[in-house]
C-alpha cells in the first residue's frame, strides 16, 4: 500500500497538466479553426479580394454608361461593408480568446485570494 500516495499524486499533476494542454493547446487550435471558418464564410458573401481585383471594372459585364457609373460604388460598398465585418469578427475573435486564456488563471487567483 505504499505505492497508494505516490500513484495519487502522478496522477494529480499527470492530470492537472492534461487539463492545461486541453485548456490551452486544443482550445486554442478550436478557436483558431473557428476563426479561420468564420473569416472564410464572410469572404464567400463578400468576395473583397475578388472584389478587389475587378475594382474599376463595369458591374455585371455591364459596359454601358450606367453600369460603368454604378459599378464602382456598389464595389466599393462591397469591399468596405466585407472588410468592416473582416474587422468586428477579428475583434470578437481576439476578445473570446483572451478572456478564454485568463479564465485558469482568475479562477487560481481568486481561489488564492479567497482562502
Amino acid at each position: 500500500m505504499d505505492f497508494s500516495p505516490a500513484y495519487l499524486v502522478q496522477r494529480f499533476f499527470y492530470r492537472l497538466a492534461d487539463f492545461f494542454h486541453h485548456w490551452y493547446i486544443d482550445g486554442s487550435r478550436t478557436i483558431g479553426h473557428s476563426f479561420i471558418n468564420t473569416l472564410a464564410s464572410i469572404d464567400r458573401s463578400f468576395a473583397v479580394k475578388i472584389t478587389l481585383q475587378h475594382l474599376f471594372e463595369p458591374l455585371y459585364n455591364d459596359y454601358s454608361v450606367i453600369g460603368r457609373i454604378l459599378g464602382f460604388p456598389f464595389r466599393l460598398g462591397r469591399v468596405a461593408i466585407g472588410s468592416f465585418a473582416f474587422l468586428v469578427v477579428t475583434v470578437v475573435f481576439a476578445t473570446v480568446y483572451v478572456v478564454w486564456l485568463a479564465i485558469p488563471a482568475a479562477i487560481i487567483i481568486y481561489a488564492i485570494r479567497n482562502r
